[in-house]
């Protein structure tokens, strides 16, 4: 992996949790009765997922307002579509599916560059290594380095295709394995692994004058 993409990879989203640990079987029950009208079911099924899902939806849009209007909107359209759902993956895996494809629509239409906050990104990110030997809070120019640095990696990230800043996003992010991430782009694990290298390569290049 370049250095560029090392950075970009010890970037990671404010920790949300997991889906919970349970039997699938319970899930296919409160799927059961959601669709059969139980809202509660349904809300359980959105309380195990909504973190992750508006997290993956703001680092695509870097807007506040603008995630929690698609998340709210991928729930109602879930919720709509509870009866196309066969199981064949798990619910939040299957949500994952359109809140993606709401978010690149939103992105293909609304047709302007956004910015990728670093202030909602892990914390710790300062602590590493590469970024303290970039960074270092002892140099007075230290919020001015870290103001280009964003600036510069919005700029490399907003130049890739959404496909391929999805699957950034989802993996050195948001941190999903290659399988996952195939589950929610709709696609195989090669070509995950393909977006990956290919978006990797890219950044590299687009910050090889920055990294000089």
């Amino acid at each position: 992996m370049g250095e560029a993409a090392q950075k970009l990879s010890t970037i990671k989203a404010a920790p949300s949790p997991a889906p919970p640990e349970d039997p699938r079987g319970q899930e296919v029950d409160l799927v059961r009765a959601a669709t059969a009208g139980d809202l509660r079911a349904y809300d359980q099924l959105v309380q195990r997922c909504q973190e992750r899902i508006y997290a993956t939806i703001y680092h695509m849009t870097s807007n506040h307002e603008d995630a929690n209007d698609l998340a709210q909107e991928t729930f109602i359209k879930a919720y709509q579509s509870l009866k196309s759902f066969r199981g064949g993956s798990s619910f939040y895996t299957w949500v994952y599916r359109i809140a993606v494809n709401k978010t690149i629509n939103f992105l293909k239409q609304r047709n302007k560059r956004v910015q990728l906050s670093l202030n909602d990104l892990d914390a710790n990110v300062e602590g590493n290594p590469d970024l303290v030997a970039l960074i270092s809070e002892d140099t007075p120019q230290r919020d001015a380095q870290l103001s280009e640095l964003q600036e510069k990696l919005n700029e490399a990230l907003m130049r890739l295709s959404e496909e391929h800043r999805l699957a950034v996003v989802l993996h050195d992010i948001q941190d999903l394995p290659h399988d996952e991430i195939a589950k929610i782009m709709d696609c195989n694990v090669g070509t995950v692994r393909s977006r990956l290298f290919y978006a990797r390569q890219q950044l590299q290049g687009l910050l090889a004058d920055y990294l000089k």
